[in-house]
């Protein structure tokens, strides 16, 4: 075992709790649901980032490059000044869903450039402009241009010309479990001396203002070793703390407590408040700090010239044993020994990774691979929202409006939230995401298989899942629903972390069924409203990729029967399937489970193509492909034809089981035979025809061979849904034949958009009409293989279409995995996913940074959406290692 492999158990075993600090910070608090107490929902105006310096958070935190404990009780980050801004850089800028083109967006450029599972080594780099930093440049800009045009970003700007600006690496290393060291580094990029003012800051989440008995904690300067500063902390949960500064820094002292004068012209509970930092320095206010050196809120303040080229680094040291008595301490906390902790855990990081790198993988390769995994780390965030206390409101606060408690989120009174999450995008979805979840787990499990299990556990425990067997969707609003992949996350969870312990976890396998088993139904009761076996779901987590927004009401009689949310629930259905039958290995009982599971996925299957035995199905034989259907009441029934993501989902549901792994289920095969027997029209999606020397395989599958055949076609085809970085969401067909569709007398259209969304549905910050996105690649690449697995190489396709070349299915997944890689890669001096952005492209401080984004453009692969998307983008790991980075 690797040093980190063996933190990692000792961690999971609760012998040394590794994990218990991490960046576990928010980039942004502001404008969440979480601090919305308004009577409409707005939250991004509710809390504005104008209020975010002044204003105590309720509900979390927030920072630059930040770090704290599990709980976030204990918070660090880093705090900036350039002598040119008009306030202290504490945080992330970014513009609202109103004010961005296209919704929300930040404007910073910053990476992840490191991590381990158990933040042992940790890197991060933000670039700070020199000259003053253009917020209401940014946000006049972009609120001048349309949908129509690209967003307006930071190096639009000219901040960045003639390399006038800031590097600034902040990095951590852990000595033991308590002794954290800090390492901030601060290089000169531009031509002249440039002044900079630093300021690492620690201070505690405000959980003492809100009438709830908590001792309040202190941070208060105490007499601190020669050469050093010293501070000290008192905090009811984790007891005494210290933070050794290297050198003579000024210390400052204040309250994480609201500015009520700046913000709402009231007395403030305290002199000292939450924006005293940014008074104190940028406008000099002197008395704006506490004299007394005492607080909830503390900072150590250096500031010097950096010369061209040159660099400057400060040293800290949060610890749980106090160094204020050893004279000897810069030398023996900051000496040598300081440098040489950072080396060895940055080489035992590499011995981590280089072991879960692909044998024959380029140097760039490791590269992205390594980028992004820190960024599925470094998103992770200590998460805290109790949705009957926020309704209620607290007693030391205005009584919220009582529209709030018919509102959003208002039948969530069971969600109560507090714990390490990963999460979509720190900045632009500080929030987690149910199904973006699932797929975090898959990559997470290859580095760190017992957080990915505990993460699918966590969402299926009481305080999550709804009393119904809902799962949460997302704070904006819980009720929505995701595709239902949950299931098979945890099963490929369970095969990762088996593969990797040498043993499978049953117990985790079993704990997630039972919840899991609650889920199904609900689904079956609740968006299955005839009983047909065609579901509905609203968007599902495709946000615009329909003609209608799919989550709204189409007027009394009229709906929807979607392909996608029926083919969905037919892959649950195997994943479950696949579930039983491995527990039945131990436990005979399951097999009656794997029965049910097995019967109601060929129901399914059934329904697709004749609901209800009404000859109406969701396959379009002409075309060879699955669309949507609008009921118009009870008479009219209209087919609409949009080659998109949705009539490839069916294609997800799909499992191969092997002869020796059924055959001993005596009583579900039995089951199963006898079935197939009285219901001989089924046999299309259960095919039995290939054998082994153990007996027949068995193959079930939503669409039989030949409507693979007929809608791999589509996938094959570069004029269609292949594009040079992977499957399109929508077919490049409705480029020159959009679909058009009237209905009471409202014209309405669906074309091919292969970079950002041209329309304000669903927020307008993403887009699933013709980009390139992870999820669905992901799912329909192992689909690929399995259907290969089954066949072999008595399957193929021409891929691409019209080249004359022949592949089978493994090797067609294995290409459209590599073309998903090399958005990333380096070739010929170009990563696509920078896009025509010469700076990113070209400058060597800047070319080697990767951003993952939230999609691609279905055309040249720019990134595109939330550029810090590492949560489900970061399945590029997982394809570098499976498939390799192609030729």
């Amino acid at each position: 075992m690797t040093e980190e492999e063996k933190r990692l158990e000792a961690n999971a075993k609760r012998q040394a709790y590794w994990q218990r600090w991490g960046p576990y910070l928010s980039e942004r608090q502001w404008g969440t649901v979480r601090e919305d107490y308004s009577p409409d929902g707005d939250s991004w105006n509710y809390f504005p980032h104008d209020h975010a310096r002044s204003r105590a958070y309720r509900w979390g935190e927030d920072g630059i490059a930040g770090f704290c404990d599990r709980h976030q009780h204990i918070c660090f980050a880093l705090a900036l000044w350039n002598e040119k801004d008009p306030i202290l850089k504490e945080r992330l800028f970014g513009l609202t869903n109103g004010e961005g083109n296209h919704g929300e967006d930040v404007k910073e450029c910053y990476y992840y450039l490191d991590a381990t599972p158990t933040s042992s080594y940790l890197k991060y780099l933000y670039k700070y402009p020199q000259a003053a930093f253009p917020y209401d440049h940014l946000v006049a800009e972009n609120g001048k241009r349309t949908r129509l045009q690209p967003e307006y970003e930071l190096v639009d700007t000219g901040v960045f010309a003639e390399n006038r600006y800031f590097d600034i690496f902040v990095e951590y290393a852990k000595a033991s479990v308590e002794d954290i060291l800090i390492r901030i580094t601060a290089w000169n990029r531009g031509p002249e001396p440039a002044r900079l003012h630093l300021l690492p800051t620690l201070w505690f989440r405000n959980r003492w203002a809100w009438g709830e008995n908590y001792d309040p904690p202190q941070v208060a300067r105490v007499e601190g070793p020669p050469g050093t500063a010293l501070v000290e902390l008192a905090e009811y949960h984790y007891g005494k703390r210290w933070l050794l500064i290297e050198g003579a820094p000024e210390l400052l002292f204040t309250e994480n407590e609201t500015n009520m004068e700046r913000l709402f012209g009231q007395k403030s509970r305290t002199p000292y408040v939450k924006d005293a930092f940014d008074r104190y320095i940028v406008h000099g206010e002197r008395a704006a700090v506490n004299p007394a050196l005492k607080g909830t809120k503390a900072a150590a303040h250096f500031a010097a010239p950096i010369a061209p080229g040159a660099s400057w680094t400060i040293c800290l040291r949060l610890m749980d044993t106090n160094p204020a008595t050893n004279r000897n301490a810069a030398r023996e906390f900051f000496g040598p020994a300081f440098g040489e902790m950072f080396d060895l855990r940055r080489k035992e990081a590499d011995e981590f990774y280089a072991k879960r790198a692909g044998p024959g993988m380029s140097d760039d390769a490791r590269l992205v691979q390594r980028q992004a995994f820190a960024g599925l780390l470094w998103d992770k965030q200590s998460y805290h929202y109790d949705v009957g206390r926020w309704l209620r409101g607290d007693p030391t606060q205005p009584k919220p409006d009582v529209r709030r408690l018919k509102g959003r989120n208002h039948d969530w009174f069971n969600l109560h939230n507090a714990d390490i999450i990963s999460m979509p995008d720190k900045w632009e979805y500080p929030w987690y995401a149910a199904w973006d979840l699932a797929f975090h787990c898959v990559t997470m499990a290859l580095i760190d298989p017992h957080y990915a299990k505990n993460q699918l556990i966590l969402f299926l425990r009481e305080w999550y899942m709804h009393p119904s067997g809902k799962l949460p969707a997302y704070e904006y609003n819980f009720s929505d629903v995701n595709p239902p992949v949950h299931a098979w996350a945890a099963l490929r969870v369970y095969k990762i972390a088996g593969r990797i312990h040498g043993k499978p976890d049953r117990n985790f396998l079993e704990r997630v069924f039972h919840k899991l088993l609650i889920n199904f139904t609900w689904w079956v009761n609740r968006k299955d409203p005839d009983g047909m076996n065609v579901f509905q779901g609203g968007f599902l987590g495709l946000d615009n990729i329909g003609i209608f927004d799919r989550s709204k009401p189409l007027g009394p009689g009229n709906y929807i029967e979607q392909s996608d949310a029926t083919s969905w629930m037919a892959m649950f259905c195997l994943d479950m399937l696949a579930i039983a039958l491995e527990l039945a290995r131990e436990n005979p009982a399951y097999e009656d489970v794997a029965s049910k599971f097995f019967e109601h996925f060929v129901y399914i299957a059934q329904a697709m193509n004749n609901i209800g035995g009404s000859g109406i199905g969701l396959w379009n034989e002409q075309d060879g492909f699955y669309y949507d259907v609008m009921n118009i009441g009870d008479s009219e029934h209209i087919a609409m034809k949009v080659r998109s993501m949705v009539g490839l989902v069916p294609l997800f549901a799909v499992q191969t089981f092997e002869p020796e792994d059924i055959a001993p289920m005596k009583h579900f095969t039995k089951r199963m035979h006898w079935f197939l027997d009285h219901h001989s029209d089924v046999a299309e999606h259960v095919d039995m025809s290939r054998h082994t020397e153990h007996g027949a395989r068995l193959l079930l599958t939503l669409a039989n061979r030949q409507k693979l055949e007929r809608i791999y076609r589509y996938v094959a085809d570069e004029d269609e849904f292949l594009s040079p970085c992977g499957v399109r969401a929508l077919s490049k067909f409705h480029a020159a034949h959009p679909f058009m569709l009237t209905l009471d007398g409202m014209s309405s259209a669906v074309d091919y958009e292969p970079a950002e969304s041209t329309s304000d549905l669903f927020g307008g910050n993403s887009n699933w009409r013709g980009p390139v996105w992870f999820p669905p690649n992901f799912l329909l690449i192992e689909s690929m293989q399995r259907v290969h697995h089954y066949y072999g190489d008595d399957f193929k396709v021409e891929f691409p279409a019209r080249s004359g070349k022949q592949l089978n299915l493994w090797d067609a997944a294995g290409d459209i995995s590599c073309r998903l890689a090399r958005i990333f890669l380096r070739r010929d001096g170009r990563r696509p996913v920078h896009g025509n952005v010469a700076l990113f492209q070209d400058d060597p401080f800047w070319r080697d940074l990767i951003l993952f984004y939230e999609y691609f453009n279905g055309e040249n692969g720019a990134g595109l959406g939330a550029s810090h998307q590492t949560g489900w983008t970061a399945l590029v790991a997982k394809l570098i290692e499976q498939s390799g980075e192609g030729k």
